[in-house]
């Protein structure tokens, strides 16, 4: 009986001195920082970087170049129907979108699934998407001039095409921030 005391006493004796050991902890645990915003996680340029032309498809199947958007901000989001984060995103760039509501900003996203139109059509059908007016690369083209090594990418082009921003990771494009970044674009008019 006294040896399971003794024993009980030690380790209530080390529990309560590993605790007191180190005060600070306690403090550290409290001090824990905020989750930061998703949008803190986009590159943003120091000077604008020029790119080389490239096409993708519209809903008709018809070839499309980002010069057709020159003097308007676009947002390029790359996505796939088997990329559950690029999935996850499509709410919240729809809502980015929506905010902007400006005639001088284009949102471009631009699915890189292989079996092109007709599997997204299907996707967007079944998830009831339809009004999510997606643009489609599915030889992955674009891949020339944006690295798509990584899904969901995001760029952002100025008035004059130049790449001014990305992410290469899931980014809550509801966000506040978001906007704020994107009417940052849209007030620096040339």
């Amino acid at each position: 009986m006294r040896l399971v005391l003794f024993v009980l006493m030690t380790i209530v004796t080390l529990a309560s001195a590993s605790v007191t050991a180190y005060p600070g902890m306690q403090a550290q645990k409290a001090e824990k920082p905020q989750p930061q915003s998703t949008v803190d996680r986009i590159t943003i340029l120091k000077e604008p970087f020029p790119l080389e032309s490239v096409t993708f498809e519209n809903a008709k199947g018809e070839p499309v170049t980002l010069e057709a958007f020159e003097g308007k901000v676009v947002m390029i989001n790359f996505w796939a129907t088997w990329c559950p984060p690029c999935i996850r995103e499509i709410p919240a760039l729809k809502q980015l979108d929506q905010a902007v509501d400006n005639q001088d900003f284009v949102f471009l996203p631009i699915s890189i699934d292989k079996e092109g139109k007709s599997k997204v059509d299907e996707f967007l059908k079944q998830y009831q998407l339809g009004e999510f007016d997606s643009y489609f690369d599915p030889k992955m083209q674009t891949g020339n001039v944006f690295p798509l090594d990584i899904i969901p990418a995001s760029f952002i082009l100025n008035r004059k095409g130049e790449l001014v921003a990305f992410a290469r990771t899931f980014i809550e494009w509801d966000d506040p921030k978001a906007l704020e970044l994107i009417q940052g674009y849209l007030a620096d008019k040339p």
